[in-house]
């Protein structure tokens, strides 16, 4: 039976944009983009929801621009969330055989995996993700089950995200009240990772950093799995906000000017003379010295991802073999490859994929990162779901989406 396309639907509401992505999974797995709707965002605030209408109002203008630009009719959406209180985890379970039974079956990996799983989290917390990162048995690793083996104790490695239920809920009831169903719930920086990573790049040891306007997302993938992944309540508009303090411009031309003018890299040439903003008439309306808004820039920018660093397991920066991955509308931020350069020590790249198509090149934009990612992740989910039970799958190796 021949495979068919399928569309699937990301949906990212951030600090300051709504995103929705409609893609179309091709038989050969490819992935077209067939349009995307994007808005300004209101009523959120790092990440989550705090005016419900408000958010309301720009999802639904959201929706109706990705209908538009698509020539779908949307029902469901894959939906990222994101927010300092989402923690990432890793844990392992142990599980002894039977004496008399050398021989590792599946019930005994289901209990090595169980234990695994039974993290103990807030009251308020609920699960999002469960992601198997490998296996051991009588220490030696696994890529895969080891169902079938000879040994004494087996082991399950998983990597673990949790957030408050209660915050996670509002985003659902958001996207409910359109009407839309969600297929799904995803950690953002496991999305954008899906897009801006491969198979290879994973097992080298690669970072991946979402700067958007309100938070840092970052996913660090070791040995071809996930190792790490969190959220700092920290994005482009703090930098704008430094900006407003610092020269008391109003924040719509301390935006402008960190955009237009502004530099995050040390390059002494980069600081020289005046940054000017100009009126409608083309007449200079703001002025301020270069070497003061670039070193405000530079400044936040540098601690936000020194506070990534400090998250990471220790040694893991050493590891990081494939490169580090900027996404997200900060990162284009002139001088910011430098500058997280120079406090990673490793190759910065910006992720480009060449399976995704569409016939505009808006879906190459970084700050679509993390929902053209929950396409990707749609696409591997329905992959692992249509095989037999108890099938790991070679995809799932890939790109350890288990659950």
């Amino acid at each position: 039976m021949a495979r068919r396309s399928k569309i699937h639907v990301g949906l990212e509401i951030g600090t300051s944009k709504t995103c929705m992505v409609v893609g179309e999974v091709k038989p050969d797995t490819a992935i077209k983009i067939l349009g995307i709707g994007v808005t300004n965002t209101a009523g959120v605030r790092k990440g989550e929801i705090n005016d419900f209408p408000q958010a309301r109002a720009c999802l639904k203008d959201a929706l109706v621009k990705a209908e538009d630009a698509s020539d779908v009719e949307i029902g469901s959406v894959y939906l990222a969330v994101t927010g300092s209180h989402i923690q990432g985890v890793n844990n392992r379970g142990t599980f002894r055989l039977p004496e008399g039974d050398p021989t590792v079956a599946p019930e005994h990996v289901q209990e090595a995996r169980d234990i695994a799983k039974d993290v103990h989290i807030p009251a308020d917390h609920v699960y999002i993700h469960n992601i198997i990162r490998n296996y051991w048995l009588d220490g030696l690793e696994h890529n895969t089950s080891p169902v079938g083996l000879f040994g004494k104790t087996v082991e399950a490695d998983f990597h673990i995200v949790h957030g408050i239920g209660n915050r996670i809920q509002n985003s659902i009831k958001l996207v409910r009240e359109m009407p839309l169903e969600v297929d799904d719930v995803v950690f953002s920086p496991i999305a954008t990772a899906q897009m801006a990573l491969d198979p290879e790049q994973r097992e080298r040891g690669a970072l991946v950093i979402d700067i958007g306007g309100g938070t840092t997302d970052y996913a660090l993938y070791l040995g071809g799995s996930i190792a790490a992944s969190g959220c700092i309540p920290v994005g482009g508009d703090h930098v704008t906000n430094d900006i407003h303090l610092v020269t008391g411009l109003p924040f719509s031309k301390a935006e402008a000017l960190k955009v237009t003018e502004g530099d995050a890299s040390a390059d002494p040439a980069k600081a020289v003379g005046t940054a000017k903003l100009t009126d409608e008439r083309g007449y200079a309306d703001v002025e301020v010295k270069r070497s003061i808004l670039n070193e405000v820039i530079r400044q936040r920018l540098e601690e936000t991802l020194k506070l990534v660093k400090q998250r990471l397991p220790e040694g893991a920066v050493e590891n990081i073999g494939a490169g580090i991955f900027l996404t997200g509308g900060t990162s284009q931020m002139r001088g910011f490859s430098e500058l997280a350069f120079e406090v990673f020590g490793r190759d910065i790249y910006r992720p480009e994929s060449s399976d995704f198509s569409g016939s505009q090149n808006s879906f190459k934009d970084p700050r679509f990162a993390t929902a053209i990612g929950l396409i990707r992740y749609a696409q591997i989910l329905e992959t692992e779901r249509a095989k037999p039970p108890g099938c790991l799958g070679r995809i799932a190796r890939l790109f350890w989406m288990g659950r």
